[in-house]
């Protein structure tokens, strides 16, 4: 069975603590990587495919340490890292094909495997365009591509679905979800919904170190009875706003505002229990700033 263990892993930068003594059995499946941007999230993508190198600890495939597999290792894996450089110049077909030449893929094989790649990332159209001409969202879906060319075992994405429209996105996640079938996925995003959709399992990032690790029911279970919904006055919100993390701010027909707050004990008198979503957790396992805190100043 495939495993890739972080085994005390940490990464410093002069006296900065970036990834912070993490320990992790990753197998098959579809792992989301939630953080805030700075959490360490691509640092810690970056060791797991073998550009960093640890300030301290292993990470081990098998019972290897990755380093020491060299060719064998990135053999087994895709990456796509956030920022996702290619040849403008080269057409869709040329980069592919210059890409398999590098990752070894066996000339008989290249061919039908670019092929194929395109077709199930909808770029077949496009295959004689120059890179240039591609929009965002193609470009990313051929960063996909690319990365399974010599049919990895372990794939790696960096904020893949980052500055893609809503419906680019949502074709990025299915695309992604078809993906997560017998080999390992590593997602990272701060896209909520995102993580939400694919993950079979989360795992929440912050300051370089896991504070949450489950799957989604295990995940929500964890906040259950610390999120709370409750109608008050603008004034009287703004106040709470200050005191509570709030994940949600509605202003209702009557004046009022219908607020959702992260809370360990009954916020007011007129609060009701709620079941939480992601977003909840998130908010309370990491301490991260609500998109509604500028409503408190």
């Amino acid at each position: 069975m495939l495993e890739l263990k972080l085994d005390r892993v940490s990464k410093q930068y002069k006296k900065k603590i970036v990834v912070d003594r993490l320990e992790f059995t990753f197998h098959a499946g579809i792992y989301g990587l939630l953080g805030e941007n700075g959490a360490g999230k691509t640092t810690l993508l970056r060791m797991m495919a073998g550009i960093l190198k640890p300030t301290a600890g292993e990470i081990l495939c098998g019972q290897c340490e990755i380093g020491k597999l060299g060719g064998a290792y990135r053999m087994k894996l895709g990456y796509l890292p956030q920022k996702f450089g290619y040849y403008p110049n080269f057409t869709v077909w040329r980069y592919l094909e210059y890409l398999a030449e590098l990752k070894a893929v066996p000339p008989e094989a290249a061919a039908g495997r670019i092929e194929r790649l395109l077709g199930e990332t909808g770029l077949l159209g496009v295959k004689s365009e120059k890179m240039k001409t591609l929009s965002g969202g193609m470009v990313r879906r051929l960063g996909i591509a690319q990365s399974l060319l010599n049919d990895p075992e372990i794939l790696i994405l960096d904020e893949p679905t980052s500055g893609l429209d809503p419906k680019e996105r949502i074709r990025f996640r299915n695309l992604i979800s078809s993906l997560g079938k017998g080999r390992m996925v590593l997602l990272s995003s701060h896209i909520v919904p995102d993580i939400e959709f694919l993950a079979d399992e989360i795992l929440m990032m912050k300051d370089g170190r896991f504070v949450g690790a489950g799957s989604l029911p295990e995940i929500l279970k964890s906040a259950e009875g610390k999120v709370w919904e409750y109608a008050a006055e603008p004034g009287q919100a703004r106040s709470l706003s200050r005191k509570f993390a709030a994940s949600s701010l509605k202003q209702l027909e009557d004046g009022t505002v219908c607020m959702r707050v992260i809370s360990e004990d009954k916020p007011c008198g007129n609060a009701m229990p709620v079941p939480p979503n992601l977003e909840d957790v998130y908010l309370y396992r990491t301490g991260a700033r609500s998109r509604q805190d500028e409503y408190a100043e």
